[in-house]
């Protein structure tokens, strides 16, 4: 997201974005209409070039907005207050926030779609990039801690994990998403279980599992 878009007013800002997300969700990323966003917005043609670099990057600039807002509403999650008690439930329990969120404000679901068809299209999907570079910074975090209070496993690389996980996280996120409008309430209530546990199966150290270290006398 540019710096330059801290200095247009939040009004202005919440105005913009409210009136992208509802084009986008109604038209899609190719239907979209640059010109009804600027009349709706009242925002002109040179402004907005100003702030963003094209429709794509007015786009993912506007996910990152929800995501933020959604972080918001269920609480943010810094990996460094976790302990070893709290590591996996406290996961599951912001999973199933997140999910109710969602059940609440369904046009995040038709706009995460339309994300992954953008992230898809070369070139023009590149502005999606970023969004994954904060999540793996995150879930770098994550791994870490997890490691350090003993309930994530060392004996593979670190950077393994974390391409695991990034995997894992894209394709549940994928999922969920061609899924959503056909999961029962039941299905839906049991997700958090199932894909933190998931996520647990990959990443959970063993018991009896050594600690590298431990031959080096680390």
């Amino acid at each position: 997201m540019s710096r330059r878009l801290e200095n247009l007013d939040p009004d202005r800002q919440r105005r913009l974005f409210d009136v992208a997300a509802q084009e986008f969700a109604a038209n899609g990323f190719d239907g979209a209409s640059l010109n009804r966003i600027l009349a709706q917005s009242g925002m002109g043609k040179s402004s907005l070039y100003y702030y963003f670099d094209d429709k794509a990057d007015l786009f993912a600039t506007m996910i990152e907005r929800s995501l933020a807002a959604l972080f918001d509403e269920i609480g943010g999650l810094d990996p460094e207050t976790l302990t070893a008690e709290t590591y996996w439930p406290t996961f599951e329990t912001r999973y199933r926030e997140g999910l109710a969120a969602v059940e609440s404000n369904p046009a995040l679901v038709r706009l995460g779609g339309i994300f992954y068809q953008l992230r898809a299209v070369p070139g023009t999907g590149a502005a999606t990039g970023r969004l994954f570079e904060a999540a793996r910074c995150w879930v770098e975090a994550a791994i870490a801690r997890g490691q350090a209070l003993g309930v994530v496993r060392r004996d593979l690389p670190q950077s393994l994990l974390v391409e695991a996980t990034m995997g894992l996280l894209e394709t549940l996120d994928r999922w969920i998403l061609d899924h959503w409008s056909s999961l029962s309430e039941e299905e839906k209530t049991r997700l958090p279980e199932q894909h933190i546990g998931l996520f647990r199966d990959l990443l959970e150290r063993r018991a009896g599992e050594r600690d590298p270290g431990s031959a080096l006398g680390l």
